[in-house]
């Protein structure tokens, strides 16, 4: 066999997601021997995924943006965690201060919401975390670089041109409507003093903020997914995949693998284009004591976002007709 075809081979997406898995199963390895669960950022599933089997879309194409983003992000929630309660008022400020650092950094990378508000939903004070998101994300980056130098060439143009890409490249562009940032902050300030109120924190998961800023920003995208009504089942499917490996299966890197592969291939199954999705199964990793309770206000919480998108979907059709 030639060394081009083997390139070829490597290159292959199926055999890019199982680089990303293995990637994750690392980082997941490193959490445990460091005895730091936020070593294992869950937006790190969405991001890896997508870079390494996209070289040219939307994110890949901004390595600086990514590691500066989240890690930026990631300080300003954790420094708000630090001197403020959890509460509705703070999260959504957190929400503001991460739209306000991806605007000035000039780019669309909207898992860095997520970075800041994890710290919040998981009363994290320790100032490790934006540096391990730092090192997470520097190591990423330096995969993203070698992927690009050897296998880019060889790796077919499809990859990165098929539909699937430009489905995903336009939910991960810079939102051009005018008013979707007021349908985000309304879903969040809303789902937020619900999971106030109730003491269900993960009702407002920080993917869900990902995924919002994405819909909400991007209502005119067709074929994110083949049914949307089915979101919540999706969600609640990897989220449950999730729980269920962190209490069975161990070591936890081993039950990180299987979990991305499971969720990889339900994103597969359901045809649902969307990254973030990947970090849902995540979470429970980095959560303290898991339970039940997370899949049902993941369930939840994705009700609640399907409902509203479809509900902001046609009063924009609405408006622009």
């Amino acid at each position: 066999m030639s060394y081009t075809h083997s390139l070829k081979r490597i290159g292959h997406p199926l055999a890019l997601e199982l680089v990303v898995v293995t990637f994750m199963g690392s980082i997941a390895l490193a959490a445990h021997l460091s005895g730091m669960a936020v070593v294992l950022f869950p937006e790190l599933a969405a991001l890896s995924h997508d870079v390494l089997v996209r070289p040219r879309g939307e994110w890949a194409r901004q390595p600086l943006q990514l590691i500066l983003a989240p890690t930026l992000t990631a300080a300003f929630g954790l420094l708000c965690t630090r001197h403020l309660h959890y509460a509705v008022w703070n999260v959504v400020l957190i929400v503001i201060a991460s739209l306000v650092i991806i605007r000035l950094l000039r780019c669309s990378m909207s898992p860095a919401i997520s970075a800041g508000v994890l710290p919040m939903v998981l009363s994290e004070h320790s100032w490790f975390y934006p540096l391990a998101i730092f090192l997470d994300l520097s190591l990423l980056v330096l995969i993203l670089m070698i992927r690009k130098r050897y296998l880019s060439s060889t790796s077919g143009q499809s990859v990165s041109k098929d539909g699937h890409s430009q489905i995903i490249d336009a939910l991960e562009a810079v939102p051009r409507s005018r008013f979707w940032w007021v349908a985000l902050m309304g879903f969040v300030t809303i789902v937020g003093a619900a999971a106030q109120l109730t003491d269900l924190r993960f009702l407002l998961f920080p993917p869900l903020i990902v995924m919002s800023y994405e819909l909400f920003g991007h209502a005119e995208v067709p074929g994110w997914m083949k049914q949307p009504t089915l979101l919540p089942l999706v969600c609640l499917i990897t989220a449950g995949t999730g729980l269920i490996a962190e209490h069975l299966l161990h070591p936890v890197f081993v039950a990180v693998i299987v979990t991305m592969l499971c969720s990889v291939g339900v994103l597969r199954l359901f045809e649902l284009h969307m990254p973030p999705a990947l970090a849902i199964g995540i979470l429970p990793f980095v959560i303290e004591r898991p339970d039940y309770r997370y899949a049902l206000s993941v369930f939840l919480g994705t009700v609640v976002l399907t409902l509203s998108y479809l509900g902001y979907k046609r009063l924009s059709a609405q408006r622009l007709g």
